[in-house]
């Protein structure tokens, strides 16, 4: 049953569209933007009682976040899509030892973080609440947390990014937006709507959002880590990455899917850390 229910609830709004399209777009988004998981367990907040924990406000929005202490340069970790910090604890432990400032935190409707609707760009603003309060030095971001992280970076330019590290990150949105219409089978009607939506918001139609292309911009040293059997995000979007951003390291992985949980992709980001 529930591989048939997206369509069910695609069909569902496709029919609204023809009374209002307006209306069915705005379904489509917050079905979209709304994650059904990622909420913190009780196992996953035992470990992260290790850390210091605090929160920042993005206009009304709490964000939290988790602060494992070192003297050594601060790396921040953004998770992805129905996730949280809990993700990082294997990459965390790897890093504890050489005594580096961790920081993580929940992307909104995630983890701790308040909120019930999130995309890359509100995720993107609320990176760089994070990033002014503890003078970020790297960014690590799996998945939409590297889309996010490049979102900000082109953004702001911030000075103290000196390094990036993109882990099976989208290379557009506009991929990501239609494999979610391809999933749901969304008519067309849905589909135009859905674009007027997103340029009505953020004045620019989806394909400009394009994080291979703004990493054309980023001065900051990037690695880019993708496997070529991830099944969420294609492997083409990691060659994207490779294409265009110039200051970087390109990492093919195989075998470790969409998750990137490795020991020998946690030793990349050490060396690249390191270098």
């Amino acid at each position: 049953m529930n591989n048939y229910l997206p369509k069910i609830i695609g069909g569902t709004i496709n029919f609204t569209s023809y009374f209002s399209s307006r209306f069915a777009a705005k379904l489509a988004i917050d079905l979209f933007s709304m994650p059904k998981k990622g909420k913190i367990q009780p196992e996953e907040s035992e470990y992260l009682k290790s850390a210091t924990q605090d929160h920042v406000l993005f206009e009304s929005l709490s964000i939290k976040t988790y602060n494992w202490k070192g003297d050594k340069e601060t790396i921040l970790l953004a998770h992805g899509w129905e996730s949280n910090s809990f993700r990082w604890m294997d990459l965390i432990e790897s890093l504890r030892p050489l005594n580096y400032n961790i920081i993580a935190l929940d992307a909104p409707a995630h983890g701790a973080s308040g909120g019930k609707l999130f995309n890359a760009l509100l995720y993107a603003e609320c990176i760089k609440m994070v990033v002014e309060k503890f003078n970020v030095h790297t960014i690590v971001g799996h998945s939409v947390g590297g889309m996010a992280s490049v979102f900000f970076q082109h953004k702001y330019q911030i000075k103290s990014i000196e390094k990036l590290v993109l882990l099976g990150a989208p290379a557009d949105f506009i991929g990501v937006f239609s494999r979610y219409e391809n999933m749901m089978g969304y008519n067309k009607r849905v589909s135009k709507a859905l674009e007027n939506q997103v340029l009505k918001k953020y004045n620019h139609l989806p394909e400009y959002f394009s994080p291979a292309n703004f990493s054309k911009e980023i001065q900051a040293k990037g690695l880019i880590i993708h496997d070529k059997k991830d099944r969420i995000i294609p492997y083409k979007d990691g060659l994207k990455f490779k294409q265009n951003y110039a200051n970087s390291e390109f990492i093919a992985t195989k075998g470790f899917g969409h998750g990137l949980k490795s020991e020998k992709v946690y030793q990349h980001i050490l060396d690249f850390l390191n270098d």
